[in-house]
């Protein structure tokens, strides 16, 4: 049955991508701003598909490194993505997504060789299975239980500024509409380093000043995320206020999916289920302590 419930923001994960052309600054910025999130370098991994570039910036912090070698198929990046989720990181890095995109191995190239392996040379036909590992690889993203940013090359064009040439980043290096999937998409100008919003949800970049990124700049996006609800809190407290068996049966299967294999909210719904086993409230009427004791 559907059901019409008052909007409330809740605390969420950052979702953030960092466009720019190659030299703008994106993995150190990324790294600024992930310390900032978190607090603790210890806390922080860097998917780096940049042949080890994260690690050039070691002296900053001791952060963690998943160094992906092609192929940079989707189903690696979300294999990199769980072992960052399982290790308890908070804030995960992917440097770049675009060879997820176009790299040895990614999107392009799996296609192209479906295309001829399968199709008869039609690529188009051939997406009909590339898009699904592609969107797979965007649903781990946007439902890995951590702050993640996205570090997406911009194609590089050459522009005549007054007398002087400058390279400037026109388009990510990704599929078409990649940074709308996202919470917030910046991007770095290549020679100042300073940055502007192409999409904002947060309301805390749209209309500012080009900015160069720092720590501060992490620390006041942890502050909008955690201003809103915690999901997790909410269900444990559901948890523990759950009358009856079926009660509690109906509430598990309704959360959302991130919160169904939350380690602490089904601990939390396997002690209350045995709780309300013993004092048999298997029934529509729960029966309390003092009934059991009477």
């Amino acid at each position: 049955m559907m059901k019409l419930t008052k909007a409330q923001r809740k605390k969420v994960f950052l979702r953030l991508n960092l466009s720019a052309p190659s030299g703008a600054g994106k993995t150190y910025s990324a790294l600024l701003m992930a310390y900032g999130i978190t607090g603790d370098w210890g806390k922080v991994a860097v998917i780096d598909t940049e042949n080890g570039s994260a690690s050039l910036y070691s002296h900053l912090g001791e952060f963690n490194v998943i160094d992906l070698e092609p192929p940079f198929s989707p189903e690696r990046y979300v294999e990199a993505l769980k072992a960052c989720e399982d290790a308890g990181m908070e804030v995960v890095i992917i440097d770049s997504s675009s060879h997820e995109w176009n790299g040895a191995g990614g999107c392009l190239e799996i296609n192209e060789k479906l295309a001829a392996a399968k199709y008869k040379g039609n690529t188009w036909s051939a997406w009909n299975e590339t898009t699904p590992r592609h969107d797979a690889f965007v649903n781990k993203v946007l439902h890995t239980r951590a702050h993640v940013i996205t570090c997406t090359r911009s194609k590089t064009e050459t522009v005549l500024d007054g007398n002087k040439v400058k390279k400037v980043g026109m388009k990510d290096i990704q599929r078409e509409g990649w940074e709308y999937e996202l919470t917030v998409s910046l991007s770095i100008d290549r020679d100042t380093h300073m940055v502007t919003a192409s999409k904002d949800r947060t309301g805390l970049f749209f209309n500012a000043d080009p900015f160069v990124i720092t720590v501060e700049t992490g620390a006041l996006i942890r502050n909008w995320c955690e201003s809103g609800i915690d999901e997790e809190e909410e269900m444990l407290g559901a948890i523990a206020r759950a009358e009856n068996i079926a009660h509690l049966t109906d509430m598990m299967k309704r959360a959302p999916s991130h919160l169904r294999v939350s380690d602490r909210v089904r601990t939390a719904a396997n002690d209350k289920h045995k709780q309300l086993q013993y004092y048999g409230a298997n029934d529509n009427e729960p029966r309390s302590v003092s009934d059991e004791q009477e």
